[in-house]
């Protein structure tokens, strides 16, 4: 169904309305607009990636370590090829550099072969148990007293930055409208007429309403809120903050695989891992809140992550940290994604989804599609999709625009550097403001390109870039609208 640009003080009107424009909203919306359907991503940051999306530990999990049995771990072990596959078609980051458990104590060695059987449960079958030296041959640099470890060769690392465009730019291509600062208010109830005849809903919006026969809850830590909007009082998102050390590009040699510890009864703890940007994180703490705003970082997870990262890899505080940040993870009660549908309210929930999300993102939008179709809805694909998008590569085992030849000589803008530390050049920022999904502000800026997340910070390249987004922002803001096109 095609969806024509509302008339002015009319409100959007679409099939079905997503609420909340990060990774698991964004797939959504990419997968039922690729049906015959009008589609609306409501999100109500200035960006899509911007809330919970951007803070991801960025691992692409093989669901080697859910809970067996639960849609989760179905949706983690399903989404691994789905994503890994869409990688490749996209040109998302993805570096395949394997895990380890290590184990420091007694308890934690016992508890390596129930953690394997618990792979093979998943149907993963490929964790090796190695002993102390095999441990200290993968990661040389790894503190002493390392007992054993578990190998998991699937896990790898991925640009959960990318993702998000990429998966929002899709949808856009497909006819989807990506409504950016609609933050939703109130939500009503409409009566039937002649283009929706069981009724629908209405979304008051900050950015004006939207009028949907479904609505799809991918709010994040506002999911909650949203679904008490729609009648229901069964779950409370807990703002669970997450404290993490970035280490400068030097460090990368210490960790060439992610390294990740036993897990317990008080959580997954704190991993050392490279990234696709050529730099090594550490992190994250686990810290429940109250205020699902406090992404600050505080004096105590620093002692705690500086305890923990000298007994894991002393030699990585002999580096430099670049950056620190903090990020909030959806806490529910249950161990497990909420995902149900309201055939009444013609609603479905998408809640309770933790990191694993970026990994599931493109099971959970074929599971809601299947329970969309359960639902009445035709939400088969159409013939005319168009190839995914190409998403410039901001990753560091790929060839970046500043050392390519072949780019410079077409255009001279890939040789001409804006931003030393991440070697970003002036066509990419020029680039990241034509693409059909700009940035809006400094962060999105960020996510697209890396400007501004070196060792400086932005100290040498900021001015550059708030230049950048003042003339060429502004300029290419009526050039580029994010709303679909009629099909």
């Amino acid at each position: 169904m095609s969806t024509p640009s509302p008339a002015p003080g009319a409100p959007h009107r679409v099939d079905v309305a997503v609420i909340g424009g990060g990774v698991v909203g964004s797939a959504i919306a990419r997968r039922l607009a690729g049906a015959d359907l009008g589609v609306a991503l409501v999100e109500a940051r200035c960006d899509v990636g911007d809330g919970t999306s951007k803070a991801n530990t960025a691992i692409l999990h093989t669901g080697f370590d859910a809970a067996p049995g639960t849609l989760e771990s179905r949706l983690v072990a399903e989404g691994y090829h789905l994503l890994g596959e869409y990688a490749a078609a996209t040109g998302i980051p993805v570096e395949r550099t394997g895990a380890l458990l290590v184990a420091w104590t007694e308890e934690e060695l016992g508890a390596l072969p129930g953690l394997r059987a618990k792979a093979v449960a998943n149907g993963y079958d490929a964790c090796e148990l190695v002993g102390a030296d095999e441990v200290y041959a993968r990661v040389p640099d790894l503190g002493p007293g390392a007992l054993g470890g578990l190998t998991v060769p699937g896990e790898s690392i991925i640009c959960t930055w990318s993702t998000t465009v990429a998966l929002a730019t899709d949808a856009l291509a497909r006819g989807a409208e990506v409504l950016l600062e609609h933050r939703v208010e109130s939500v009503e109830t409409v009566a039937p007429d002649a283009q929706a005849p069981d009724g629908a809903t209405l979304l008051r919006t900050s950015g004006g309403d939207v009028l949907a026969t479904w609505v799809v809850n991918a709010a994040g830590l506002h999911a909650d809120s949203i679904d008490a909007l729609f009648g229901h009082d069964r779950f409370t998102v807990t703002p669970r903050r997450g404290e993490l050390f970035v280490f400068d590009k030097l460090a990368r040699p210490l960790a060439p695989l992610i390294v990740l510890p036993v897990p317990s009864s008080l959580g997954k703890g704190v991993l050392v891992s490279p990234t696709v940007y050529g730099n090594v994180m550490l992190g994250p703490t686990a810290e429940d809140l109250d205020d699902k705003t406090a992404t600050g970082t505080s004096e105590a997870g620093f002692a705690f992550l500086r305890g923990k990262g000298e007994r894991i890899l002393p030699a990585l505080f002999d580096e430099e940290v670049t950056a620190t940040y903090a990020g909030l993870r959806a806490a529910v009660p249950g161990g497990d994604y909420l995902v149900e549908r309201d055939d009444e309210r013609r609603y479905v929930l998408v809640g309770g989804i933790r990191s694993t999300g970026l990994t599931s993102s493109l099971a959970l939008a074929e599971h809601v599609a299947g329970l969309l179709a359960d639902g009445g809805v035709d939400v088969r694909e159409r013939d005319d999709l168009p190839a995914p998008p190409r998403i410039p590569n901001i990753g560091e085992a790929g060839l970046r625009p500043y050392a390519d030849a072949d780019a410079i000589a077409a255009d001279p803008a890939y040789g001409r550097v804006v931003c030393f530390c991440e070697r970003v050049t002036a066509g990419e920022v020029r680039d990241a403001f034509a693409s059909p999904l700009p940035p809006r502000d400094l962060d999105g800026l960020r996510r697209r390109t890396r400007l501004m997340n070196g060792r400086c910070q932005g100290f040498y390249c900021g001015a550059d870039a708030v230049a950048a987004l003042e003339t060429c922002g502004a300029s290419l803001a009526a050039v580029h609208p994010t709303e679909g096109t009629d099909r």
